[in-house]
């Protein structure tokens, strides 16, 4: 029977699957997989549907949905500190609020961040000054490949900015089409216990604080200013509460472009410019589309415009196709580039599209 892709995904576009599993278990998500794989059907996995932009023609295949719960403490004390494994299908927020409430320091600067544990490995996922790397010991995961369990140590997952070896690891399982090679099954997290947050090391987060950047301050407390951040640009997901458009989106649109430092050099005096390691410098999506001239609330009345309180997102006013996101988010993408000759790069998943 089919499905509406569009009830499974923040975006709330994309159109029928074929066929979509839940999956409550390990042994269930690795059979629904393993199934798929058998009958050489393509596969989609979704889990919390906040990355992912699913075309309008929907996904013809079997989707599994990534529906385990439920995190194992394995040690805390002093001198190992918090030691924990995640079921992969867990809400990523409710872990990071189970981590501020137990002292657990090295997430707290991530509240708010929609989707599940198990794909945030995948992203390396970060905000304000922090991203899953630095506290990410093991992930466990399904090789459709071999066929097998396989576990990574931190070392062996390639973290970069918004990328891993999960992410790159991808294969032509069943024709042209790549997919990827590994299945998030669990991750376990090692933290330093203390009640004081990581370093600050995001500007905006600081002043939210009144400490400098570099300073410590307490984990509720970032906890506290981070989602009062988030929520003033439509970051915070509530399915409960649709009402706010703003954030009938897959959080930032684009990823902030990594450029050779002559790249960088060629922009305005203003740009924004942060290093990024082995002479590469970082600057701003979010700059560079507003000095585009494209504003908040681009696009309107829509159906699809950039959010009206942050212009990194693109958002559903409530009758969006796949089709009108699309567009938008070229019209964007071409505007930056040629007004700075740099082509943005989508952060969410397109699945049966692309810009």
């Amino acid at each position: 029977m089919t499905r509406a892709l569009a009830d499974l995904t923040t975006l709330r576009v994309g159109g029928p699957a074929r066929r979509v599993v839940e999956a409550t278990t390990d042994a269930e998500l690795v059979e629904a997989v393993s199934a798929a794989d058998a009958a050489g059907e393509p596969l989609l996995l979704i889990a919390g549907g906040s990355n992912l932009l699913i075309a309008d023609a929907g996904f013809d295949g079997t989707v599994v949905r990534i529906a385990t719960r439920g995190t194992t403490l394995a040690s805390e004390d002093a001198c190992g500190g918090g030691v924990v494994t995640v079921a992969a299908g867990h809400p990523f927020d409710d872990f990071v609020a189970t981590a501020v409430r137990r002292g657990w320091a090295g997430v707290e600067a991530l509240s708010g961040i929609p989707g599940t544990v198990g794909a945030t490995p995948v992203q390396n996922v970060g905000a304000y000054g922090q991203e899953v790397a630095q506290t990410v010991e093991t992930v466990r995961t399904w090789d459709r490949v071999e066929r097998r369990q396989r576990t990574f140590a931190a070392a062996e997952l390639e973290f970069a900015y918004r990328s891993s070896l999960l992410k790159t690891s991808r294969v032509a399982l069943h024709g042209p089409h790549r997919e990827s090679r590994y299945v998030v099954l669990d991750v376990t997290f090692q933290f330093p216990l203390r009640e004081a947050a990581s370093e600050v090391r995001y500007p905006e987060l600081a002043r939210r604080l009144g400490v400098a950047v570099g300073d410590r301050a307490p984990a509720a407390a970032v906890r506290e200013a981070v989602l009062a951040l988030r929520a003033g640009k439509g970051m915070v997901w509530d399915p409960a509460d649709l009402s706010d458009h703003d954030t009938w989106s897959a959080g930032s649109f684009f990823t902030n472009p990594l450029l050779a430092v002559d790249e960088a050099d060629r922009l305005p005096a203003d740009a924004p410019r942060y290093p990024a390691g082995e002479g590469r410098v970082k600057t701003s999506a979010a700059w560079l589309i507003e000095r585009a001239g494209f504003g908040k609330g681009f696009g309107a009345p829509g159906p699809a415009t950039l959010s009206t309180k942050h212009t990194l997102a693109v958002t559903n006013r409530g009758t969006a196709t796949a089709a009108d996101l699309l567009a938008l988010a070229r019209t964007v993408a071409d505007g930056v580039q040629d007004r700075f000759g740099i082509r943005l790069v989508n952060e969410p998943v397109l699945v049966g599209a692309s810009l």
